[in-house]
């Protein structure tokens, strides 16, 4: 007798969320199914990975992860279009580090016009995101949205503290919205509720539960994620039903496994290939927790995870 495999349905399904232009725009979410169950239903797009530059020389990235950089990364024009061209990344995530009152504390000005400076660059989707200063960013990225309009760009991330101000930007200049909350699902739903409630289409809005690296509550965050994966298809919530972002590299390349020298631990074995490891492993976690968008650093753990997609998918 044929095995005919048990299938699980679900009333929800994600919303799906195109970002860029033309044809270089790219589109994630939009499934019915758990991560990768295209077996079940419909997963109408592949999870996007962006990679990550920033508005000033990345000094206090390690070195392994500087090295595939180098003799671009000194400015962020010449980086992303290494990124595109080189490396062809289908987006590129622009950090404005750089505005931090604790970096360079560059102003809404500057930030407007690297973002506008590196637009005219690319052809690929942006992801623009400030410095996680809550009250700087609120006017970094009002500029940074204004430079960027109509370019169909990812602002964020908006938090509690400045969701109102940020919001409004990304409805004014036709940009979609990361909303990021702090691991638990609850201050998830309240946050995209409350960024609904100003008027923002929640097929716009993208959830940011936060991250965490692998060995540093990653179980955590993949409970997070999983949950609301689950209220979005199995309880058909709506407040729910936005694609999810996993901010890797930020996270990774700062914990121990990633610097650690081999002379200190020559046990851990490669420091360079244990850094890719990590992010990888990480970016895959996430992906099998739910996560429709990363952001990553390193080419290499970029094109292992890409690898993996293709092959679930």
């Amino acid at each position: 007798m044929a095995f005919t495999p048990l299938k699980e349905t679900y009333p929800g399904k994600v919303y799906s969320v195109t970002i860029g232009m033309g044809n270089k725009a790219v589109t994630f979410g939009g499934e019915n199914v758990l991560p990768f169950h295209a077996f079940e239903g419909i997963v109408p797009n592949k999870p996007v990975v962006a990679y990550e530059i920033q508005d000033m020389p990345p000094a206090d990235w390690p070195e392994n992860v500087r090295k595939p950089y180098e003799g671009v990364s000194d400015d962020p024009v010449t980086w992303a279009k290494y990124c595109q061209d080189v490396l062809k990344a289908r987006a590129i995530a622009l950090r404005l580090i750089s505005t931090h009152p604790d970096r360079e504390n560059r102003s809404p000005e500057d930030a407007a016009k690297t973002v506008s400076d590196v637009l005219s660059a690319i052809d690929i989707p942006l992801i623009i995101l400030g410095s996680n200063h809550a009250e700087k960013d609120a006017s970094v990225l009002v500029a940074a949205a204004g430079a960027a309009k109509d370019r169909n760009c990812i602002i964020g991330k908006a938090q509690e503290a400045n969701y109102k101000t940020i919001a409004a930007a990304a409805i004014a200049n036709n940009h979609k919205l990361i909303a990021m909350s702090e691991l638990d699902i609850n201050l998830s739903k309240q946050l995209n509720i409350l960024v609904t409630q100003m008027g923002f289409d929640k097929e716009r809005l993208i959830t940011d539960p936060m991250c965490s690296a692998l060995g540093y509550g990653l179980e955590y965050t993949y409970s997070v994620m999983e949950r609301i994966k689950l209220a979005a298809l199995a309880q058909n919530d709506a407040t729910m039903q936005q694609p999810m972002l996993g901010d890797i590299g930020m996270y990774v390349w700062k914990v121990k496994e990633t610097q650690a020298s081999e002379t200190d631990l020559p046990q851990w074995g490669s420091v360079e290939e244990r850094g890719i490891t990590w992010e990888a492993v990480t970016a895959t976690s996430l992906l099998l927790a739910g996560a429709a968008l990363l952001i990553m650093w390193h080419p290499k753990a970029i094109e292992a995870v890409e690898k993996v997609i293709e092959e679930l998918i």
